[in-house]
């Protein structure tokens, strides 16, 4: 194994973007919520010789600590509706304990293939827990256990989420993970936020 590491890196390559020439005030929707939808569908089901964004879900979370510390992380966008941008994750997590201290959090998508690059800043909330778990119960088998089993933003030792997990699968009685009829319920400690823009 090459244990050598570079001592600085620097990157020369000079990327040309290629900006949409009909981005205007006069060329957008008046609800920015309403143009987001339209981008995300245009990168999902793009029009003949435009690029298929690969992962528009993807986006960047930005939160700040009780001394106003940021941080910064990528989660999977899940439903965009009238009010905003709604994820899922552990509410025992990092990002939720910031959220829930200070609410205010910016999001990031970039869509490289498009050359597009959507920021957003707003306040989050706890959507309902009727949301939470209605997304939950869709969710495949494995991500449902997972949910249980991973204490993210926590250490983890080796061999301790697979025994955690091991341990999940036990107390609902799931022997095959092909066999998807297991009701396994929604944690108490996980659900979803909704970024309202402001």
């Amino acid at each position: 194994m090459d244990l050598t590491v570079p001592a600085a890196i620097k990157i020369t390559t000079h990327n040309q973007y290629v900006s949409p020439k009909d981005l205007s005030p006069a060329t957008v929707l008046p609800s920015p919520l309403d143009q987001f939808r339209k981008w995300f569908q245009e990168a999902t089901n793009p029009s003949e010789g435009t690029p298929k964004v690969q992962e528009p879900e993807a986006m960047s979370i930005a939160t700040v600590n009780a001394n106003g510390v940021p941080s910064v992380r990528v989660v999977l966008l899940k439903e965009v509706d009238d009010k905003g941008f709604v994820f899922f994750t552990n509410y025992e997590s990092r990002k939720s304990q910031e959220l829930a201290g200070n609410p205010h959090a910016a999001l990031a998508l970039y869509w490289k293939e498009v050359s597009r690059q959507i920021r957003v800043v707003g306040k989050a909330e706890r959507v309902s827990s009727d949301e939470s778990t209605k997304y939950y119960d869709s969710r495949p088998l494995g991500s449902r256990l997972g949910a249980w089993a991973s204490r993210q933003s926590s250490a983890v030792g080796e061999g301790e989420l697979e025994k955690s997990y091991a341990d999940i699968k036990r107390k609902f009685g799931v022997e095959d993970e092909k066999l998807d009829g297991v009701n396994i319920p929604r944690p108490p400690f996980w659900g979803g936020w909704r970024v309202i823009p402001t």
